[in-house]
């Protein structure tokens, strides 16, 4: 396990922390969980911001099809035209969710995009810096990185094999 539930829940506290120190000017962040497990993430995040700033907070999931991630689904038709969003998911594989994720969003022109994983695994195939991160670790590239969630409660994470190892590069020969 390289992270337990205590050490979770030390690192969405103190990730909340930060979000409200860089936004203490920002009204109204619009928390947006992608499903499944970023939603849990993304609702004690919000919980955390609602107490330390005592403001309710809005938190909304996004639907996305990690593994043909060509549509996606916000759980509330709202406007996030001027509006500060805060992007949550669990784990930061690839980086290819919260590509394709932020996507739609832009085009309804917020004021702002932050993005927050709780768990960034380094080894990425697409370009997505996150803004708050609970934990990096330097994985193999048939390695990934699953967050444990029981009853709505972050229990941990770990690392685990790729069911869906990358296919080999050619070979090289030395001669």
């Amino acid at each position: 396990m390289i992270l337990s539930q205590n050490i979770a829940a030390k690192k969405l506290k103190r990730m909340a922390l930060q979000i409200a120190e860089r936004n203490a000017a920002v009204q109204n962040i619009i928390v947006i969980g992608i499903q499944e497990n970023g939603m849990f993430i993304a609702n004690e995040i919000a919980k955390q911001l609602e107490i330390i700033s005592g403001e309710k907070m809005q938190t909304i999931a996004l639907k996305i099809d990690k593994k043909n991630p060509k549509g996606i689904e916000l759980s509330e038709n709202i406007s996030l035209t001027n509006k500060a969003i805060l992007l949550v998911d669990d784990v930061s594989n690839s980086g290819k969710t919260l590509l394709y994720a932020l996507a739609p969003l832009l085009a309804q022109n917020p004021s702002q995009i932050e993005t927050l994983a709780l768990v960034e695994r380094t080894y990425k195939l697409f370009p997505v810096a996150l803004n708050y991160v609970g934990l990096s670790v330097a994985t193999k590239a048939e390695e990934h990185i699953e967050v444990l969630v029981e009853d709505g409660m972050v229990m941990g994470a770990v690392i685990m094999a790729s069911l869906n190892p990358p296919k080999e590069g050619p070979k090289s020969k030395i001669i």
